[in-house]
């Protein structure tokens, strides 16, 4: 039975809704009170037992690598210091036994493109897509609990969640057959369609476990405006090869990748923060405004 223990983490684009911090910052770094996004990310797929992150990264991505890089003169004026709690929490940004793997996308021709990109690091092995700006809270996380579906169905699962039906504009979309509690069988999907033409309100939000069968339909597909290669139009092809099950994840999703939910979750992550929320939550209530 094959595992997953890789996980693909596309960060090459270039964050245009969070102008003008993101001129010269990745949108991936921004933080949740303490820790980046891409931290976020990380920590979701070393929990659910994956060891190799491969991140494919675009220009101006550099503080991705030395985010997860060892800080050598920070640590040592941590330790000269003797601030042992937060030298360990540099040191620990990820596990001894993660590596990381950073292969630079040339042009951003959309998700499936840079999906496409870590086809030589990946292999012939399934390997989970990950996308840093939809922030899932949940125990176990959302990856865990597909990861536990793959090595069950042994198929390509997508991470699914009930939209408004005004907003399947900006989702793909599928159109799937019930197969058990919150999972179905995927039947098609559907890249952002306009709601009146939508099959249905289930829409994909940034967690997927993928087989590498994926890797030669992305090959084939046809791009898009702006010559992009969706990675909704792989899955469409793969649905023709293969079993594909979409699963409704137990958790909260932050959609980080608009000012709005970013500060949703900056809010709710405060309030369950141990130094901070009891002294949060006070300053909410007294806020005139």
């Amino acid at each position: 039975m094959s595992r997953v223990t890789k996980a693909v983490f596309p960060v090459a684009g270039l964050g245009t809704r969070f102008l003008p911090v993101t001129k010269a910052s990745p949108k991936e770094m921004l933080p949740i009170v303490d820790k980046p996004l891409i931290q976020y990310a990380a920590e979701e797929a070393i929990a659910a037992g994956i060891d190799e992150l491969i991140f494919v990264t675009g220009r101006n991505k550099r503080s991705i690598e030395d985010h997860f890089d060892k800080a050598y003169e920070l640590e040592a004026e941590l330790t000269a210091d003797g601030k042992k709690d937060l030298l360990g929490m540099v040191q620990n940004v990820l596990p001894n036994k993660t590596s990381c793997v950073y292969i630079r996308q040339p042009e951003a021709l959309g998700l499936g493109h840079a999906v496409l990109c870590a086809k030589q690091v990946v292999g012939n092995d399934p390997f989970a897509v990950i996308l840093a700006d939809d922030l899932i809270s949940g125990e176990p996380g959302a990856l865990r609990q597909m990861v536990d579906i793959y090595e069950s169905c042994q198929c390509s699962v997508l991470g699914v969640q009930n939209v408004q039906r005004e907003e399947t504009r900006s989702y793909g979309i599928v159109k799937s057959k019930a197969g058990g509690p919150r999972i179905s069988h995927v039947e098609a999907i559907v890249e952002k369609p306009v709601p009146e033409q939508a099959p249905s309100t289930l829409a994909v939000v940034g967690r997927y476990i993928l087989t590498p069968r994926i890797f030669s339909l992305l090959e084939n597909v046809t791009p898009g405006a702006g010559g992009e290669i969706q990675l909704t139009d792989g899955i469409a092809a793969l649905l023709s090869h293969e079993k594909v099950l979409a699963y409704e994840f137990i958790g909260k999703r932050y959609d980080c990748g608009n000012k709005f939910g970013y500060l949703q979750a900056t809010v709710e992550y405060a309030l369950t923060h141990p130094e901070l929320k009891e002294k949060f939550l006070t300053y909410l209530k007294n806020l005139k405004l």
